[in-house]
């Protein structure tokens, strides 16, 4: 089972055709799935955009009246996704952003990688379309945050997109009670981090180009908050392959 993952807020313009795509994308895959949405207090009709993608897809919806953000929301779909699930080495969560800046034709390759041994699979996403300075904040990021959140064989830590088996979900959650600590873009490379320690294998997954660009990076403060965040989380480097 796989169980395709998104935190949304504000996202109506984007969410629904990410979740269609993802039905074309698996359409002929031997594959059983359910989507997952976090309605993450969202103010411009998300919630009723996704009513009748409820009767079409096998989706649910979690509903928050406040905004929390995308960390609690990506620990809310590891958790749920663990309460579904009866057989967590065998099934994956696959998270993709809600503004569609990851491709969903990326899934097949994702899902070749977990079938191939591997335990995460994170998508990189091509370094285009943004300023000089934002390109060299997202390829030094891994550097940014050195050896505190660095995960070996993943070079893009922002990207958003991984699929992961859920025993490695499960084993990061049993080791603390909530999977992240910060939030923001410093978010995405934390939990790259937090799930790589879990996994024997990690591979990094180069990503088609989008049909759209994600939220440009502000470049300095960016920067400075992934330096910061390495160092004040200092997790152990896990060990993993390529």
């Amino acid at each position: 089972m796989l169980y395709i993952g998104t935190v949304a807020h504000n996202h109506a313009a984007t969410v629904g055709l990410l979740l269609w795509k993802v039905r074309q994308v698996l359409r002929d895959a031997p594959r059983e799935y359910q989507f997952l949405v976090v309605d993450d207090g969202s103010t411009d009709g998300t919630l009723e955009l996704l009513e009748p993608y409820q009767r079409a897809l096998p989706l649910t919806v979690y509903r928050r009246d406040e905004s929390y953000g995308w960390s609690r929301g990506v620990d809310l779909l590891g958790r749920e996704a663990l309460k579904r699930s009866d057989r967590p080495k065998r099934d994956a969560l696959v998270i993709f952003p809600a503004d569609f800046s990851c491709t969903p034709d990326a899934l097949p390759e994702l899902v070749k990688r977990l079938d191939s041994g591997v335990d995460f699979a994170v998508g990189e996403a091509p370094n285009t379309g943004a300023t000089r300075m934002q390109r060299l904040v997202r390829r030094w990021a891994p550097r940014l945050v050195g050896a505190g959140l660095r995960v070996e064989g993943v070079q893009d830590v922002l990207s958003g997109c991984f699929a992961v088996r859920l025993v490695c979900v499960k084993q990061a959650l049993n080791e603390r009670p909530r999977l992240l600590e910060t939030e923001g873009v410093p978010a995405r490379a934390e939990c790259i981090a937090r799930l790589g320690q879990q996994a024997r294998q990690v591979s990094g997954v180069p990503l088609p180009p989008a049909p759209q660009m994600a939220p440009p990076l502000a470049p300095f403060q960016t920067a400075l908050d992934l330096y910061r965040t390495g160092r004040r989380l200092r997790l152990p480097a896990p060990v993993a392959t390529a």
